[in-house]
């Protein structure tokens, strides 16, 4: 297992549930490192809050590389196991 694989695995087991903004940012890296830049068009619903949270999260990363995307996951995944 390599160590972004090691790291999706650790934040399922993280001694407490990071915030909101910090689940965000997990998830738009981790997007971010797995499938590249955003090319699905934003949420339909103006009211899924979620959804639309999501998209401009992953948007915010873009022109980001994979492998810097998976390197932040990674150490951010480090810091919140302390």
């Amino acid at each position: 297992m390599n160590e972004f694989e090691q790291a999706v695995a650790d934040s399922k087991t993280l001694p407490e549930k990071p915030s909101n903004e910090t689940l965000l940012q997990l998830y738009s890296l981790y997007k971010q490192a797995t499938e590249g830049n955003l090319t699905a068009a934003p949420p339909a619903n103006p009211f899924d809050f979620v959804a639309k949270a999501k998209y401009n999260a992953w948007e915010e990363q873009k022109g980001k590389g994979k492998e810097v995307a998976m390197k932040e996951y990674i150490e951010l995944v480090g810091k919140l196991k302390m």
